[in-house]
């Protein structure tokens, strides 16, 4: 069939309208690649550190006794309460107090009879010695009077020591705080029988904890690191007291309780290789308890330019520690780095990274080894107080 002119002119249209419109739907289905993401960057802060060894220790009490029943005797009273912190020279323990104060005073009454037949012999020596002088006794009247003399003077040692030891077993009646101390729980009952047969009955245990000792083991490098860092100040190991130790319990971050390095030992371990020491804690709010394991922060040096980092920008993997920086051609680099100290929040990197690298700081997990990112300017970091504290 044909179509008349007006009827081709027609079909030309719509053909060309189904054209440019399969054109049309061609580019709006292009693929178009979204934007870099964008992650913040910052270069490392360069500045002195004060470098710490971190270790573990142990907690132990500056004293502990056992308090004991020296005499034999019922116990009369338990002056205290179980697990109470007490005062120096207080009473904790009363132990039947009569019959040694009946002893004490039979003693001191002995010792006055003694010193009064004292004064009657030498009342007699004198006499006799005076007599001597004018050959009126014999020899034998004069040293008869001086012997009496010397064997009352006997008699009154004698007494003052009986005296003594009355006294002493008195005061053992009462059993008191050594120290200022926390007492554990009592072992005997009151008007139970203690110390009979001589044995010294166990009565409780008072531990001092107020001060309180940290004790560490220390690697012989570490101890020759902190014996460098005290040359470089001047000082040697005898300036020990001056070196500031960091504890921190299980549960706690980072190392609120600050003491002062007493004690570090004359020789080193040969089988361990290692060097204890110990460090005396105020432990004003009683945080610290006999046999707590805890952690211990040790200075040891200061390095002049380290190169700091936000821990948070650390990753780690199966090969170790690492770093995602951005190149010049703005694609994420990883790079492997050596980490050590750690202060207010900044990683201290020993190897692997410049100090002009940009380290991404923030968005980590949209950064891809190997993919373009665009990166922003993070504020620049900021040294922390212990930092500038390095000396």
């Amino acid at each position: 069939m044909k179509l008349n002119g007006v009827a081709q002119r027609g079909v030309a249209v719509s053909a060309l309208a189904l054209i440019v419109g399969l054109s049309a739907c061609k580019k709006s289905n292009t693929y178009v690649a979204p934007p870099p993401p964008e992650v913040s960057v910052t270069v490392p802060l360069v500045h002195d550190v004060r470098r710490h060894l971190e270790t573990t220790g142990n907690v132990v009490a500056l004293n502990s006794v056992d308090l004991v029943a020296r005499i034999q005797g019922f116990l009369y009273s338990q002056n205290y309460t179980d697990g109470a912190m007490v005062k120096s020279g207080g009473t904790l323990f009363t132990i039947e107090p009569p019959p040694y104060y009946a002893q004490l005073q039979q003693a001191q009454a002995q010792q006055a009879a003694a010193q009064a037949n004292l004064v009657q012999a030498q009342q007699q020596f004198a006499r006799q010695a005076q007599l001597r002088t004018q050959n009126v006794n014999s020899q034998a009247d004069y040293d008869n009077a001086q012997a009496k003399q010397d064997a009352a003077q006997a008699d009154v040692d004698n007494a003052i020591a009986s005296t003594q030891l009355a006294a002493i077993n008195y005061s053992y009646t009462q059993v008191k705080a050594p120290y200022d101390g926390q007492v554990s729980t009592h072992l005997v009952s009151v008007g139970q029988m203690v110390g009979a047969g001589g044995e010294k009955t166990k009565l409780a245990t008072i531990v001092q904890i107020k001060p309180i000792y940290v004790y560490f083991s220390l690697s012989e490098p570490v101890v020759q690191r902190i014996r460098a860092a005290l040359k470089a100040m001047g000082k040697t190991i005898a300036d020990v007291h001056n070196i500031p130790i960091g504890i921190g319990l299980q549960t706690e971050t980072g190392y609120p309780h600050i003491g002062e390095l007493d004690y570090v030992a004359p020789t080193v371990d040969a089988d361990t290789g290692t060097l204890t020491a110990r460090a005396l804690m105020t432990n004003t709010d009683l945080s610290l308890l006999p046999g707590m394991f805890v952690r211990v922060q040790v200075p040891a040096g200061v390095d002049s330019n380290a190169i700091l980092v936000p821990d948070t920008a650390i990753g780690s993997d199966q090969a170790g520690s690492y770093v995602l920086v951005v190149d010049a051609q703005n694609e994420v680099q990883q790079k492997s780095v050596t980490t050590s100290t750690l202060v207010d929040g900044l990683r201290v990197v020993d190897k692997g990274l410049l100090p002009t690298d940009k380290v991404i700081v923030d968005g980590l997990q949209r950064a891809i080894p190997g993919e373009k990112v665009a990166p922003q300017t993070a504020p620049p970091l900021t040294a922390p107080a212990d930092i500038d504290s390095a000396q």
